[in-house]
């Protein structure tokens, strides 16, 4: 689903080269859920700008669903980008001045459905998202919680090949980040690929794997650490 080899991204200016990521070598099999935590600056948000085709990185080999993505031009990489990935972010990212269902028609709009197939689209995800009664609400007139689930609903509406998700609960409480967290494992439950970064360890353990990033390079989470050398 995802093969990253050798990934370098490095930053220049004029006096300074910044080092975000270094020979980061990640393979994420499709219908896995793999977590990624790490030290604020360690890298994570890099990753996930390189994976979601936002960046492109300056040295490596990066696979997309088994096609390389290192020599496609920048209206093929926003049309792979469209097609196979869906992104939630911390801050929803929701359009204040549309209601739920036109904030899940955007992306769709983008990628030329006619009209019936969106409104089709739209409210299957937003019903799937426990929000079928809410779809002329706007933000501002939802919890964080719903808030967070209508950026689930648009990432899903294009039917994506899986999911990256930048810190998704990390502007909701627990009891609204417990309820985000049980959608996102029903959604990988069915079958999408999750890649979510969290700074929270107990989030991170209900995803089926844990990576941890140090210095723009994956390390062994802690437990495995310990498996590894018996102690």
């Amino acid at each position: 689903m995802l093969n990253m080899q050798n990934i370098s991204k490095v930053y220049r200016t004029e006096s300074v080269e910044t080092h975000a990521l270094r020979d980061f070598s990640l393979h994420v099999e499709e219908g896995e859920f793999v977590s990624v935590t790490g030290p604020s600056g360690s890298g994570k948000t890099t990753f996930l700008n390189v994976a979601g085709l936002l960046e492109e990185s300056s040295h490596g080999v990066y696979e997309l669903d088994g096609q390389s993505v290192s020599s496609l031009s920048d209206a093929e990489r926003s049309g792979l980008r469209n097609e196979k990935i869906g992104f939630i972010f911390q801050s929803f990212n929701l359009i204040p001045e549309l209601d739920v269902f036109d904030n899940v028609d955007v992306p769709l709009r983008y990628r030329g459905f006619d009209s019936a197939e969106r409104k089709k689209r739209i409210e299957r995800v937003v019903e799937m998202v426990g929000l079928g009664s809410r779809q002329k609400h706007l933000p501002s007139q939802l919890s964080g919680g719903q808030q967070q689930r209508v950026a689930i609903a648009r990432a899903l509406a294009g039917d994506p090949r899986f999911l990256l998700a930048d810190e998704p609960t990390g502007n909701l409480d627990s009891e609204m980040a417990e309820s985000v967290m049980q959608l996102l494992e029903s959604i990988n439950n069915d079958g999408t690929t999750i890649i979510m970064v969290t700074h929270e360890p107990n989030l991170a353990d209900r995803a089926k794997r844990n990576i941890f990033v140090r210095d723009g390079q994956i390390e062994l989470a802690e437990p495995e650490l310990k498996v590894a050398t018996g102690s």
